[in-house]
């Protein structure tokens, strides 16, 4: 058998090879890989709400971090203070 010949044989049967046992482990690993790139997402996402958390903790470990929230969550105000309360804008 000629060098081309075989050159050729071993490419089909290389390609035979990538047919029968790598087409499905190629398509495994395709799909890993977005599996992958979606579970980078979500955890950028995580970690950018583990930073806001971190910082609504830290703000809440002072007086007036705590009393800014009580004033907006649960409307409390200071004696003598008076809320006024605006109708919303007409654009947004």
């Amino acid at each position: 058998m000629s060098a081309r010949g075989l050159r050729t044989l071993l490419v089909a049967v290389v390609a035979l090879a990538l047919v029968t046992f790598g087409g499905s482990s190629l398509a495994r690993v395709w799909h890993m890989m977005r599996e992958l790139e979606g579970l980078e997402r979500e955890l950028a996402q995580l970690r950018a709400e583990h930073h806001h958390l971190g910082a609504d903790i830290e703000n809440l470990r002072t007086d007036s971090g705590i009393e800014k929230e009580a004033r907006e969550a649960l409307g409390l105000v200071k004696p003598g203070e008076q809320i006024l309360k605006l109708p919303p804008s007409p654009g947004g």
